[in-house]
């Protein structure tokens, strides 16, 4: 029988310990890469709206649940509403899983509709998942005397727009062409902070917006009534809206309906987040899986609540589903869409 001395037994233990060593070290390879990093959290619109606010709320809570524990640094990229930041996703961040992107909702039906200066493709993103399917909201000034769609059909509502070609515009026009509003559309403001001034200023006497943002960042213009809800646009009714008609309940043709049903079925990814095309497989899993720990983290959802954020979060798989099938869209519908939309 085989016996050691003392000092025999402690070179044989330190050879077994390191011998183990390599395999405890790589044994999480995603926190290996992550650990000491920061992730650049990339926002499309300027700070203070809802987009912003819910992405600085998520970069505050996510990195714990991310393996390595990186730092996030929340960036506001505001530029073509949502396009400059979605292009510089897919053409200059690092392919490594440490950019995420507060994509903007209607970027996969822009990309869809072969809308201006595109260089993405979201079905290459990755989807990491969505915060909310809250839906966008027509909404009418107070002053104006415009308080349901029934009003909008039979008087002008001149409504506010950021961008030219944005949800806020192909909304109303579509609105116009297979429901008969009567909406005129001014168009070209930097952002929704501008068109919200221009509504008090009563320059314009509507905006499109979605739910969640006025709940977060006007609760008082919601309690004083000095918004009316006429029209969401969803796949079926918000129950906070049970009284509201959905674009597609207005429409006067199955065609109409079909097209009305393309322009509102990114409000399943309303408040979604992406990462680069080609980052590796395993990472894209724990961004997944650490959004999610997110969404149901107790100190995330005590914050939520107190900034009256909107949360019906779905995974990055599901959110996936929706980019992708608003992209491969048939080509009749899309045609249809655009002719409306180009006033063609």
């Amino acid at each position: 029988m085989r016996t050691f001395t003392g000092g025999t037994f402690v070179v044989v233990t330190f050879l077994a310990l390191t011998a183990l060593a390599p395999s405890t070290v790589a044994a999480d390879p995603v926190a290996d890469f992550y650990r000491g990093k920061s992730i650049s959290m990339i926002i499309a619109t300027a700070p203070g709206g809802d987009y912003d606010l819910r992405a600085r709320l998520v970069s505050r809570h996510i990195g714990r649940h991310i393996p390595g524990n990186p730092t996030i640094v929340p960036r506001n990229m505001p530029g073509g509403v949502g396009i400059q930041a979605a292009n510089y996703m897919a053409t200059v961040a690092e392919k490594d899983g440490t950019s995420l992107h507060a994509i903007m909702q209607n970027m996969s039906t822009h990309q869809a509709l072969g809308g201006a200066g595109v260089e993405f493709d979201t079905r290459k993103f990755f989807w990491i998942g969505n915060t909310t399917d809250t839906p966008n909201t027509l909404v009418a000034w107070h002053t104006t005397g415009i308080r349901t769609i029934q009003d909008a059909m039979v008087r002008e509502l001149v409504v506010g727009a950021p961008g030219t070609a944005t949800a806020s515009v192909y909304y109303p026009k579509s609105l116009n062409e297979l429901a008969g509003t009567k909406f005129r559309i001014v168009s070209g403001y930097p952002g929704g902070n501008p068109v919200n001034l221009a509504m008090e200023r009563e320059e314009v006497g509507g905006r499109v917006n979605s739910w969640a943002s006025w709940k977060a960042t006007k609760p008082a213009w919601l309690k004083e009534k000095k918004i009316f809800v006429l029209v969401q646009m969803a796949l079926k009714r918000h129950p906070e809206l049970a009284g509201i008609p959905t674009a597609i309940e207005l429409a006067k043709t199955e065609e109409g309906k079909a097209v009305l049903t393309f322009l509102s079925a990114d409000v399943p990814i309303s408040r979604a987040y992406v990462t680069t095309p080609g980052v590796p497989k395993e990472r894209v899993q724990a961004l997944r899986r650490a959004f999610d720990a997110t969404m149901k983290d107790p100190q995330f959802i005590a914050e939520a609540a107190k900034l009256r954020m909107d949360m019906s979060p779905a995974t990055g798989e599901e959110a996936q589903k929706y980019a992708d099938l608003i992209a491969n869209t048939p080509a009749p519908i899309l045609k249809r869409a655009k002719a409306i939309i180009e006033g063609k």
